[in-house]
């Protein structure tokens, strides 16, 4: 009987040996797929199984009073288990792919191919208000990063897998194949040829097979296009991506306000009792606001808009229009609030399902606002329907994901124009107010956001150490002409840098600059090498980043930049030995 290990080495000697490059892709692309999908439905199965145990129990007029315990119970079992049997930090979804992929060559840790569907399950299960999207796609990236390592992949390779699995887990978890490819071309901004991208079709194509085989059309929206678009429509859709825009810089400014107050609480209790206070109120004075809020956004898109008022102590108002539209407003807003309470106490899970239901209710409420005026009436389902679309496009900066996932998901794609419309107006305005999106905030603000400039992706691979160059023969401050000359020999660089006993960098002599005197013997014993030396600017320190040194290259005429740490000479970087391995390292990574 073979030994474990033995066993996946000759399974990986038998792939290397016999399958190229571009099929070992696509076998890994189904595989990483397949998995997505089944972390897609097993996610989904737990949080219904959790959420219909707890609805299924008689609560009567307790009803509300349990809306409020049970998302804070979830988010404590949440902070037990990443703090005494995990004992690793679990992150978000999609930042935490983004900053693997821009940081550490797209290594995620093992324990991410399960933690996130721990930990979601018990937040979304127990109602936090918040999606599982996230969790699954953190899921899949996790998958395709582990799997890339244990075949040995390169960075490119193992990125492109992660693509894979990323797209594999949004198609699954929508049934939307072509949204999930989408996914991972502009919110990963992977850079991604022809022959990548059929890994991606691979995989999208595997893991909504696997989704649909076993939970079928459960996951898909319920909602047929009851009018197609009229031109007459035109500027009432420009109207609603203003609109989406605005409440998308909304959401990103009160999300990222909330997120930097909850991180000056150290005390992880002390995040769990004030951000659950504030779910547990929120959620018993708008019940709609529990949990991911799935069943809501169905029955806004059927028109039907009873769940405001479902356990609700505006319960027998529905055929006041006034209540109405302050209702959709008001749960339109709150919800943003709940779903950063929700991250601020503890809980994990995503922004994707928070933002439809924000895009589906801000839809209604135009249109019902609009109908109201009684200029010209417009379907209230269809706008629901694009107001989706126009959140993931300002909440997420994804107006191509935000159009082919509402069309995929919906089978809307007679509202295709709407769709771009509404979308590309939502965009235009959240970047005009909000250059980054709740994703990619805080890697920009620590300038780590690589993912979407190549040539920062290709600066970050290189390093320091590699390009400092040794091969400068040193000269002491106190030698003689004569004594530097007889070095000059030695040596086939025109730079020296000049040092002292301590190896403490004093200048540096370029061999041009001391031609005048070469020739005159009668001061090769009267000047000394601090005599001849200068100290040159900008200086190189080993910590620096590859694109702080470029930066210096760039605003100086030098070919070489001394390298110094805690003032002692190490060494030089060459402009010449620099900019070729940065070509090398472009070509490897844009390569068929």
């Amino acid at each position: 009987m073979l030994h474990k290990d033995n066993t996946a080495n000759r399974v990986y000697l038998w792939v290397v040996n016999n399958l190229t490059s571009r099929q070992l892709m696509g076998v890994l692309a189904a595989l990483v797929g397949l998995a997505a999908g089944f972390a897609a439905v097993i996610l989904k199965n737990m949080v219904h199984f959790i959420s219909h145990g707890l609805h299924s129990f008689s609560f009567d007029d307790y009803y509300n009073y349990i809306y409020i315990i049970s998302p804070v119970v979830g988010i404590f079992l949440t902070i037990i288990f990443i703090r005494y049997i995990l004992r690793k930090s679990v992150g978000h979804g999609v930042p935490g792919i983004l900053h693997a992929i821009s940081r550490n060559s797209g290594f995620l840790e093992k324990h991410k191919t399960f933690s996130s569907l721990i930990t979601s399950t018990f937040t979304v299960g127990f109602g936090g208000s918040v999606g599982l999207e996230g969790p699954i796609v953190g899921t899949g990236a996790a998958i395709g990063s582990n799997v890339g390592r244990i075949f040995k992949l390169n960075r490119k390779q193992i990125v492109t897998l992660i693509g894979c699995a990323s797209s594999g887990a949004v198609a699954a978890i929508f049934n939307a194949p072509i949204a999930g490819i989408v996914f991972s071309l502009e919110i990963l901004m992977l850079d991604l040829t022809f022959s990548s991208l059929i890994p991606l079709l691979i995989a999208s194509a595997s893991a909504v097979v696997t989704s649909y085989f076993f939970m079928g059309n459960d996951i898909l929206y319920t909602f047929n296009v009851d009018t197609t678009f009229e031109l007459i429509d035109l500027l009432y859709y420009v109207l609603l991506g203003i609109f989406a825009g605005l409440i998308s810089v909304f959401f990103a400014r009160v999300y990222l306000f909330m997120d930097h107050r909850f991180e000056r609480i150290k005390n992880a209790y002390s995040r769990l009792l004030i951000g659950g206070l504030i779910l547990g109120l929120l959620v018993f004075m708008f019940p709609s606001l529990y949990g991911e809020g799935y069943n809501e956004i169905n029955s806004c898109l059927s028109g039907d808009v009873n769940y405001l008022f479902n356990r609700s102590f505006f319960y027998g108002m529905q055929d006041e229009m006034w209540v109405v539209i302050l209702l959709l407003l008001g749960v339109t807003l709150l919800k943003v609030f709940a779903t950063a309470s929700t991250f601020g106490a503890g809980g994990v899970g995503g922004i994707f399902a928070p933002a439809l239901f924000i895009g589906a209710n801000a839809g209604m409420v135009f249109s019902k606002m609009a109908n109201l005026v009684g200029l010209h009436e417009i379907s209230e389902r269809n706008f629901a329907l694009v107001g989706m679309a126009g959140l993931i496009a300002g909440v997420l900066h994804a107006p191509l994901f935000a159009i082919f996932l509402i069309a995929d998901i919906s089978g809307g794609y007679n509202l295709f124009v709407p769709l771009m419309i509404t979308s590309i107006f939502s965009y235009v305005i959240v970047k005009y107010f909000q250059p980054n999106s709740v994703y990619t905030y805080q890697l920009a603000q620590r300038k780590e956001l690589i993912t979407h400039d190549k040539d920062k992706s290709v600066l970050n691979m290189m390093s320091i150490d590699v390009l400092i160059e040794t091969n400068f023969k040193t000269v002491l401050a106190d030698a003689t002409l004569r004594d530097f000359l007889e070095i000059v020999t030695q040596s086939q660089r025109n730079v020296f840098p000049v040092v002292d006993d301590d190896n403490n960098l004093h200048g540096i002599v370029f061999i041009n600059d001391i031609r005048h005197i070469i020739l005159k013997r009668e001061l090769y014993d009267k000047v000394r090498m601090r005599d001849l030396m200068y100290m040159p600017s900008p200086l190189v320190h080993p910590d620096e980043s590859m694109e702080e040194v470029a930066k210096k290259f760039q605003n100086s005429s030098h070919y070489n930049i001394p390298v110094v740490k805690d003032g002692k000479y190490v060494g030089f970087i060459s402009r010449a030995n620099m900019f070729s391995t940065y070509r090398k390292i472009l070509q490897d990574f844009s390569e068929e």
